[in-house]
């Protein structure tokens, strides 16, 4: 029989219950199924994710790995808490907060990219697990600086991760990119002919952002303005403000 989530995610410690103790040992162990699946993932994108699939990797069968990971939307949440638990998590010794921010925003980013499905994951039980857990005392921990209330320090966070996920959405790759970019040249003086007159100031400002960004979208040019103004918007809660 299946533990239950929350006795999954928490596995490793001492007071979990574990699995039955007779017969055999099992094949593969939770863990080894859940790192497995992480990299399949990380390969071949959430959709190839199946408890089929992974237990044909792992060379048991399906019913043997249900007992181990719960269902698949339960694996999906273990897989989520696995990669917040190895996420680096170097100490805060900056004291201007802005930085510590900072970090914290490109170390999620990097994250995002590494591991794209995680953005795919949005079941709000990952919140139980003891590595997402230690990543979000971890970064609550870089608005010490600000001295804000409990509530104030959550929201803070929620806010500068919720601008993380939607930039790390934007960088997703885009299959059509490079097919716009080899076909400007026709298209563009094309898309003038049709525009004529019309829209003026989309005219303007898409031909100046163009051109100093060197394409229609720049990921980095977004992602550096963006961070600054959710570090502007933080500023006003600094103390002595």
């Amino acid at each position: 029989m299946a533990r239950e989530l929350i006795d999954l995610l928490w596995r490793d410690h001492p007071d979990a219950p574990q699995g039955g103790s007779r017969g055999p040992r099992a094949r593969v162990t939770t863990t080894e199924a859940v790192a497995a699946a992480v990299a399949l993932a990380d390969a071949e994108g959430l959709a190839a994710v199946t408890v089929r699939r992974l237990a044909a990797d792992l060379g048991v069968s399906a019913m043997a790995l249900y007992t181990h990971v719960g269902s698949r939307d339960d694996l999906l949440v273990l897989m989520a808490d696995a990669v917040h638990a190895g996420a680096a998590r170097p100490p805060h010794t900056d004291d201007d907060w802005r930085a510590r921010v900072r970090a914290v925003a490109d170390a999620n980013l990097a994250l995002l990219t590494d591991h794209a499905w995680l953005l795919d994951v949005t079941d709000q039980r990952t919140a139980l697990g003891p590595g997402t857990i230690a990543k979000y005392d971890h970064e609550l921990h870089a608005l010490d600086p600000l001295a804000l209330t409990d509530v104030d320090r959550d929201a803070a966070l929620t806010f500068v991760l919720d601008f993380v996920r939607g930039a790390a959405r934007a960088r997703r790759p885009d299959p059509h990119g490079a097919a716009m970019a080899a076909d400007w040249d026709t298209w563009g003086p094309r898309l003038a002919g049709y525009l004529g007159d019309a829209h003026p100031l989309a005219q303007r400002v898409g031909a100046a952002a163009g051109a100093e960004q060197g394409a229609a979208y720049s990921a980095d040019h977004a992602w550096q303005f963006g961070l600054e103004r959710v570090l502007d918007a933080l500023a006003s809660l600094a103390p002595g403000r």
